[in-house]
């Protein structure tokens, strides 16, 4: 199985860059991983926020394939330990599904249609993060929940 972690722009902060790099390096003895981009709005601010969510969420849907499962991260969705979202992994690997995709939306979050299709909603907190920090907080607990589910010593409960 893949494991794709979607999101809207690029990461611009150097020390998220320099982690996200870390984790990917990390990921690679575990599972196919990557991060895809999609590329920010242009003249979003003209756009207003609905049809800003409504773009975006028209490239988001674009990504969604036959063989793909799209799980989004919202604050609103469902909170995880650790340990919880390993076995979320797993469950998922071991269903023969061909790609696993979590998504991070852009500042304002994700349109109507994109929460219609979406498999699932993932909390990691009920505090709001940056999306771009998102990313990197998204991509430890995915290295954290396969280093769970192989018995290794990164994780500590």
């Amino acid at each position: 199985m893949k494991i794709t972690l979607l999101v809207i722009g690029k990461t611009d902060a150097t020390y998220l860059k320099e982690g996200l790099n870390e984790y990917l390096k990390r990921l690679k003895h575990y599972v196919n991983f990557e991060i895809e981009v999609i590329p920010d709005i242009k003249k979003a601010k003209n756009m207003g926020v609905e049809n800003q969510k409504k773009r975006e969420g028209e490239l988001i849907l674009s990504k969604k394939k036959s063989g793909k499962e799209i799980h989004l991260f919202d604050e609103k969705g469902k909170t995880f330990s650790s340990r919880e979202l390993a076995k979320f992994i797993e469950k998922k690997m071991l269903s023969g599904l061909k790609e696993l995709v979590f998504v991070i939306g852009g500042p304002y979050g994700f349109s109507d249609e994109v929460y219609k299709n979406a498999s699932s909603k993932i909390s990691l907190s009920r505090l709001t993060f940056s999306h771009q920090m998102v990313r990197l907080l998204c991509t430890e607990q995915i290295y954290r929940a396969f280093t769970i589910l192989k018995g290794e010593p990164y994780h500590h409960d």
